[in-house]
């Protein structure tokens, strides 16, 4: 089985990869490899299509950090993203935030969007880790506007925001290929006060519950 592990920069998986390093065996076996793509949506759309262009696996995971919208989703809290928005394509009209689907610059049903959403239709890979599945949104600016934030949540009621998780879910659907989104709760929407993030402690339980799906699947396959 391959399986193609997707991250925005090294420092979100980097302790996945030293444990692979350390444990070549289990890499081999289940021909792992590990897609570093750059921060945002373009640079993730433009490695993946690269990188599937070459081979398609299996599998393709996505991990990361996100921030959190909701006050029981703290710092340090693992999810599962069941379905991704995008939560800034469209416009600031009259202090009111419409989306491309509502300026209907988009059809909301149009594959692979249902009803405007992305939605990962692998239940069974959802199900490889017991975490809470939520919904996110993918930003290509950090929400720290009161305004747009409580515009967001109002209109999207997300659980957790990113800056790669669409782009994700949108290639992988277009391609046809099973995947997973699998987030670490690093900090509050809106909180600037990088003092107050748990940003390593989350890294490192992400990766952690990475290898443990990393042995499931084996177990599994």
């Amino acid at each position: 089985m391959k399986i193609l592990l997707v991250a925005a920069t090294k420092l979100e998986i980097e302790p996945l990869q030293q444990y692979l390093t350390e444990r070549m065996y289990l890499r081999k076996q289940q021909q792992i490899d590990v897609l570093l793509t750059g921060v945002g949506s373009l640079a993730t759309v433009y490695a993946l299509t690269k990188e599937f262009s070459r081979q398609k696996p299996d599998i393709a995971i996505q991990v990361g950090i996100a921030g959190s919208f909701h006050p029981l989703f703290t710092p340090g809290k693992i999810v599962m993203i069941k379905e991704e928005i995008i939560g800034d394509l469209g416009v600031m009209h009259q202090d009111t935030w419409q989306s491309a689907f509502d300026l209907g610059l988009i059809g909301e049903d149009h594959h692979p969007w249902k009803k405007g959403k992305l939605i990962n239709p692998n239940i069974e890979l959802l199900g490889k880790l017991d975490h809470e599945k939520v919904k996110a949104i993918t930003v290509n600016r950090i929400s720290t506007e009161e305004n747009f934030i409580n515009q967001i949540k109002e209109k999207f009621s997300p659980i957790v925001e990113s800056m790669e998780g669409a782009a994700f879910h949108y290639v992988c659907l277009k391609e046809d290929i099973p995947f997973l989104q699998i987030r670490s709760v690093s900090n509050m929407v809106g909180e600037r006060d990088k003092s107050t993030w748990l940003l390593k402690e989350s890294i490192d339980l992400l990766n952690d519950e990475l290898i443990r799906l990393l042995h499931n699947l084996t177990e599994s396959y």
